[in-house]
């Protein structure tokens, strides 16, 4: 058996999350097994770099699976025309390439970046891609509330409860809000994200710049490791994953 990694993106709207549902609710992990099974005739089964909830999107995803075809990557090109044109509206493939037998999607991952999009006013081509959220914010108060998320390593505050990860320790890389194409945009990267920690940090991050909270009281939020105490999750709609980064040595070309 040979390993792959496929690299696609995705159209959050119409799937729930990436992860295969035992209520056969329509995945985007379902999806792609279904035209990897049927283009290369086997049963694959694929391993994501991770999991987004329903809704979100994904502009650079990255899966691995198994295959008895030992030279895929080698006619790639052929090989994503025909998943391409198999596989829903909602997904894209862009790249086919073969990896050491142990490599994993989701383990050997460096980093994970995300973009979350806002914009003012209503606008029909931005409903399903950006969050209308149309009061003022004091975006210079954000930034320095970001900056404090540098300090720390444990973001209980920001993950789902119960969840079944050993630790919730991060290392976030970079944290800043910008503008782009008329849409407040904040960039997040880290080693690793807890399940809804990127809408949660928005959603209080977000309370600091309409006032309701101080900068103060945002460093405490993170301290209280409760995550009562932070604001509300984001819509899922408004956020991307736009970036996962490999280390060189797992690719065998």
């Amino acid at each position: 058996m040979s390993r792959y990694f496929i690299h696609l993106s995705y159209f959050g709207k119409n799937f729930n999350g990436w992860q295969v549902q035992k209520n056969s609710e329509r995945t985007v992990q379902q999806c792609v097994q279904e035209a990897l099974s049927t283009v290369f005739q086997e049963p694959i089964e694929v391993v994501g770099c991770g999991r987004t909830d329903a809704g979100v999107h994904a502009k650079s995803y990255y899966a691995h699976f198994d295959s008895a075809k030992d030279n895929l990557h080698i006619e790639k090109k052929k090989w994503l025309n025909k998943l391409n044109k198999v596989i829903s509206p909602d997904i894209a493939f862009y790249d086919l390439r073969k990896v050491k037998e142990d490599a994993s999607a989701r383990f050997e991952a460096v980093s994970r970046s995300y973009q979350y999009f806002i914009h003012a006013y209503k606008d029909p081509f931005l409903t399903e891609l950006s969050w209308q959220m149309g009061i003022e914010l004091d975006i210079a108060a954000m930034n320095e509330a970001a900056q404090i998320l540098f300090e720390y390593r444990d973001f209980t505050s920001f993950s789902k409860v119960n969840t079944q990860t050993h630790t919730n320790n991060c290392e976030i890389f970079q944290a800043c809000w910008g503008k782009k194409d008329n849409r407040l945009v904040f960039h997040i990267s880290a080693n690793r994200f807890l399940r809804n920690m990127v809408r949660a940090i928005v959603g209080t991050l977000l309370q600091v710049g309409e006032k309701k909270i101080s900068i103060k009281e945002f460093r405490e939020i993170i301290e209280s490791k409760n995550r009562s105490n932070a604001g509300k999750s984001v819509p899922a709609h408004g956020l991307y994953l736009t970036e996962i980064v490999y280390p060189g040595e797992i690719f065998c070309e």
